[in-house]
């Protein structure tokens, strides 16, 4: 496995990781889907492959942060009903990641998550988003969370950029903002530590990813209560947005490098 050990990073190359770190904790307690730009931070300071595995520890410790924080406001029938069709998602992926190279990782994931954007945001012009999300049981909704758990699952697999599109999902359901963090917290804690024995599998985590993770881990922390307060200052217009917003930044991100 081509790995940079944390003795191989430059001292730039190691505070980008560490503010994709922070970033991390930011992400997971208030703006989900701004984590894509961790994600392409990672893509250039290791081998494109390797900083999956590495950043991956990293996200599951934002989860936990975000589940200990968000833990009462989760939605579990909607969970329920994401589960067997991102299982579909991340056995795809994996074997997806067997044969693809970099250029075409980034290229799919790049274009599936603007795409996510671009059918939001005509929805959103279509219609108000309902104040509850009960239209995951209705056919339609049964239809959208599969097509979405699906697409959740191998983006998070291949590039751990499942956040966008389950953002795109949560909010096209009409998730207000608490409900929307509690979700997505417990979602992403459990397909995240699912990840793990396939990640290792492929020998994307081993011993020198590890050590890395270990000197990053501890930046989370601040970037998750940095979070934890500016979720309390941004009203549910402003959320929608800066989700949307991060969504659009990491996939054309993900396109041009």
């Amino acid at each position: 496995m081509d790995t940079m050990t944390l003795w191989h990073i430059s001292g730039w190359g190691f505070a980008a990781l560490a503010a994709a770190a922070v970033l991390v904790g930011f992400s997971k307690t208030a703006v989900s889907g701004a984590n894509t730009v961790s994600l392409a931070i990672f893509a250039a300071v290791l081998p494109a492959r390797a900083s999956t595995g590495a950043l991956l520890p990293i996200l599951i410790a934002g989860d936990v942060l975000a589940v200990l924080t968000y833990r009462r406001h989760a939605h579990w029938p909607t969970l329920w009903r994401l589960f067997p069709a991102v299982a579909v998602g991340v056995v795809a992926g994996t074997l997806f990641l067997q044969w693809a190279d970099d250029g075409i990782v980034r290229t799919s994931i790049g274009a599936i998550l603007l795409f996510m954007a671009g059918v939001t945001l005509w929805r959103r012009r279509a219609a108000d988003a309902a104040e509850e999300p009960d239209e995951v049981a209705t056919r339609t909704g049964r239809v959208k969370a599969r097509s979405y758990g699906v697409l959740g699952g191998f983006t998070t697999m291949v590039a751990n950029a499942g956040g966008p599109v389950m953002s795109m999902y949560l909010l096209s359901a009409g998730f207000r903002k608490l409900g929307f963090l509690g979700t997505s917290a417990f979602f992403f804690l459990i397909v995240n530590v699912s990840k793990v024995p396939f990640s290792v599998g492929l020998g994307l985590i081993d011993d020198h990813s590890l050590l890395l993770d270990l000197a990053l881990v501890a930046f989370v922390v601040p970037g998750a209560f940095l979070g934890k307060w500016a979720v309390n200052r941004i009203n549910q217009r402003l959320f929608e947005q800066l989700v949307i917003a991060a969504t659009i930044v990491g996939g054309v991100q993900l396109l041009v490098h």
